[in-house]
């Protein structure tokens, strides 16, 4: 009966030692990086942000609405006075 309980004890320590050995493995792998240099992440980064178009000029509509303004002023001047 002792014998059994120590023989279980060993097996559970043996599988907890080995969980903790593959989480160790685990939490080392996420400390690699994909890139080799600082140049190739920051590439990588602007290439993504290209794609995703936060380098595109935004469409301002305060141009249009301004001549729209100002031809509508200058519309109604001509009907009010012509």
């Amino acid at each position: 009966m002792v014998r059994a309980m120590i023989g279980s004890r060993n097996r559970g320590a043996h599988a907890a030692l080995a969980s903790l050995e593959a989480e160790a493995a685990f939490a080392r792998s996420g400390f690699a990086c994909l890139f080799s240099s600082s140049d190739e992440y920051e590439a990588a980064l602007i290439a993504r942000r290209r794609a995703e178009g936060y380098y595109r000029q935004p469409f301002r509509h305060w141009p249009v609405l301004l001549f729209m303004a100002c031809a509508a002023a200058v519309m109604s001047t001509v009907l009010l006075f012509g």
